[in-house]
């Protein structure tokens, strides 16, 4: 018995929706990616691109560099709210009502007054379309009795996710020297948001949105630029600079971006737009191998059946550049033959995609059915065969 390197077919496909993928291939395919991507030139301080479809980072930049969220810090804002309209302990015609320390506070606003009440699905809007730092303090004190104890039920939900470089002193990003995350732990959260809150995440997407006479704008601009883009949040304070959550979606495939640090409103919509059409335009997600499929079959040493197909148990799709598709190879790793008996759904090897000067991406291929141990007899007979005819036999 031999490990074998085997070449494998498969046809090629169109985009197909693809599963999770198992956590070693997932972090072998960010591995992949960042093997890919020749970094283009930007001036966001932080950056990071993932494509969700694969979870391959696409761009990275300084992606784990502490930086002042600002007003995406609103992302986790909603995303507690959501948590509790989802389980039932709050609803969208829920009412809070309105503190003077909310209606006092600056920046951005949704313009409530003292003492009114407001609907939870209002207070939403206020906060994710027209950014309003008013409308965040009375969802928190709503919520949590105290803007400072919603900011302390931030940071916990922070920690639950993976967000283990973010600390929230506040709701809405008013600046404050302990108040900071990383673009990575911001693309954590927006994946959370996107994938837990289907149901709510079409808020994003709303481009304006009028309260007590007063219309405003959505301020992410690319949800103005007919490129896919449906959320999520910008961000502005002197200290950050201009920053953007964004995500966008073409034929399935679904981009996470964040960027931070720019000099201006239109350094960052020009930026945001070229990355994320960069990242449509020069990376492609290929389906290689859906779950369940037959990928080879494996020869059986002294087995009742001569041989067993080999399936995956996962989809296996990739992410890398599209001029380097031809280039992509695609091999069975595994020791033939097997020696029988055989388990079903016994790992006995695994499928490896290779590409020019980057890292493999492999996930396990397991015997599709139980192969018996031949009896006695049938041994004897098989050595015998072996002796006289050689392995091929």
């Amino acid at each position: 018995m031999a490990a074998l390197i085997r070449p494998l077919r498969f046809p090629p496909s169109p985009r197909r929706a693809v599963g999770a993928l198992c956590f070693a291939l997932a972090v072998a395919v960010a591995a992949l990616s960042s093997a890919v991507a020749q970094t283009p030139e930007t001036n966001a301080r932080q950056a990071l691109m993932v494509d969700l479809s694969t979870d391959t980072v696409l761009l990275s930049v300084n992606a784990d560099q502490r930086m002042y969220p600002a007003s995406m810090t609103k992302l986790m804002t909603a995303y507690l709210v959501f948590e509790r309209l989802q389980n039932g302990t709050l609803s969208l015609d829920d009412a809070f009502p309105v503190s003077e320390r909310a209606w006092r506070k600056g920046g951005s606003k949704m313009f409530v007054e003292v003492g009114d009440r407001v609907r939870v699905e209002d207070l939403l809007r206020g906060v994710i379309i027209q950014s309003g730092n008013d409308a965040t303090i009375v969802l928190a004190e709503g919520v949590a009795g105290t803007e400072e104890a919603f900011a302390r039920e931030m940071t916990a939900k922070a920690r639950e996710l993976g967000m283990d470089n973010t600390v929230f002193r506040n709701a809405s990003g008013w600046p404050n020297p302990q108040h900071y995350t990383t673009a990575r732990d911001l693309s954590i959260l927006a994946e959370s948001l996107i994938s837990r809150f289907p149901e709510f995440y079409h808020l994003y997407s709303e481009t304006e949105f009028t309260y007590s006479e007063i219309t405003q704008q959505n301020r992410n601009p690319l949800l103005y630029r007919n490129i896919g883009a449906d959320g999520l949040k910008t961000g502005y304070t002197e200290e950050s600079g201009y920053g953007l959550v964004a995500s966008a979606e073409r034929d399935g495939r679904r981009l996470l971006m964040v960027i931070n640090g720019l000099d201006s409103a239109r350094a960052r919509s020009q930026e945001a737009e070229r990355l994320m059409n960069w990242g449509f335009r020069e990376f492609g997600a290929y389906d290689l191998f859906e779950a369940g499929d037959v990928v080879d079959e494996a020869p059986v040493w002294l087995g009742r059946q001569g041989a067993v197909p080999l399936i995956i148990e996962e989809d296996l799709a990739i992410t890398l550049r599209r001029n380097m598709r031809d280039d992509m190879k695609v091999s069975l790793v595994a020791t033939l033959p097997i020696e029988a008996p055989v388990e079903a759904g016994a790992v006995v090897g695994q499928v490896t995609v290779t590409a020019p000067g980057l890292e493999p991406v492999s996930a396990p291929v397991r015997a599709a059915h139980a192969v018996e141990k031949l009896g006695t007899f049938g041994r004897v007979q098989a050595a015998l065969e072996y002796l006289v005819f050689g392995e091929s036999q």
